[in-house]
C-alpha cells in the first residue's frame, strides 16, 4: 500500500512537470530570419515562411522587396543618429521586423502573402502594419486583383460593392469581440482598390479554387489601438456579379471551417 501511495505521488509529480512545461514545449521556436541589419542605431530583419521559402522564384522576389525595406529604414535611421543621437541613448535602437506569410495558393498558380511589418522608433507602443500581397506563378511576379473583376475604377459598383461588404464583416466582427461600434471607423474603408483593405484569396472547400476574399486591416485601420489588427472574410457571392471571366474561373465552394478567420 506505501508502495502504491509512493507510485502515485511520483506520477502526480511528474504530472505537475509536465503541465508547468508544457507551454514552454508547445511553443514554436521563432523562424530565423532570411536577412538583418544590426548597428548602434537600427535593428531590422525579414523573415520568410517555409511555404514561400520552398518556392525559388517567390523567395528571390520578397527577400529582394524585404532588403530594400530595410535599407530604407537603416539610412533614415542613420540621418536621425547623426542629427540626434539622443534619441537612442542607453543602447535603444530603432526596431524593424518584417515578416512574410503564406496566406493561400488557388489553382497552382495564385499565391496570396501577408506581408506584416512592426516598427518601434519611440513611443507608447509599436506600430504594426499589415498588407498583402499576390503572386502570379505562372509569369514569376506580383500583380494586381483587378483582372479578377470587370472593373475597379474608384466609386465605381464593384468597389462600393466591396466596401458595403468589407463594411458588413467587420461590423460582424466587432459584435462578435463584443467591441463599442459608434460606426466612426467606417470611413477607414473606402470605395477604391488600394483603401478597400489590403486582399488576399481565401482557401475554399472546392480543390484550386477560393471561396472569397479576407481583408487585412491593421491596428488603428478600423478601430482603436486596443481592439488589434482585423481579418475578415467576404464570400465570393457577395461580388459574384463584378467577376470578369478570369475572375469567375477562380471562384466557387465555401470557406472550410477549420481556416475559420484569425483576428487578433
Amino acid at each position: 500500500m506505501i508502495a502504491s501511495h509512493r507510485g502515485s505521488a511520483i506520477s502526480l509529480t511528474l504530472l505537475l512537470g509536465l503541465l508547468l512545461l508544457s507551454p514552454v514545449l508547445a511553443a514554436a521556436p521563432k523562424p530565423k530570419p532570411d536577412t538583418t541589419v544590426k548597428t548602434q542605431y537600427v535593428d531590422a530583419s525579414a523573415t520568410l515562411d517555409a511555404a514561400i521559402r520552398s518556392d525559388a522564384p517567390l523567395a528571390a522576389n520578397l527577400l529582394a522587396e524585404g532588403k530594400r525595406w530595410i535599407e530604407k529604414n537603416r539610412a533614415e535611421a542613420a540621418a536621425e543618429f547623426k542629427s540626434d543621437p539622443e534619441l537612442f541613448r542607453d543602447g535603444r535602437a530603432w526596431t524593424f521586423e518584417r515578416n512574410y506569410s503564406q496566406a493561400s495558393k488557388v489553382g497552382g498558380r495564385y499565391v496570396s502573402i501577408v506581408r506584416t511589418d512592426y516598427v518601434y522608433t519611440g513611443g507608447a507602443h509599436p506600430n504594426t502594419e499589415i498588407n498583402t500581397i499576390l503572386w502570379d506563378i505562372d509569369a514569376k511576379k506580383q500583380i494586381s486583383v483587378r483582372p479578377f473583376f470587370t472593373e475597379t475604377a474608384d466609386d465605381g459598383p464593384t468597389m462600393k460593392a466591396l466596401q458595403a461588404a468589407a463594411i458588413d464583416a467587420v461590423r460582424a466582427e466587432k459584435k462578435a469581440r463584443e467591441v463599442e461600434d459608434d460606426g466612426n471607423w467606417q470611413r477607414g474603408i473606402e470605395p477604391k482598390l488600394l483603401n478597400v483593405g489590403a486582399v488576399s484569396l481565401a482557401p475554399s472547400t472546392v480543390a484550386g479554387k477560393s471561396a472569397g476574399l479576407e481583408f487585412h486591416y491593421s491596428p488603428y485601420a478600423v478601430g482603436a489601438y486596443a481592439e488589434g489588427s482585423y481579418i475578415v472574410f467576404v464570400p465570393w457571392e457577395a461580388f459574384k456579379a463584378h467577376l470578369s471571366p478570369q475572375g469567375a474561373a477562380i471562384f466557387a465552394g465555401h470557406k472550410p471551417h477549420e481556416t475559420k478567420t484569425d483576428s487578433k
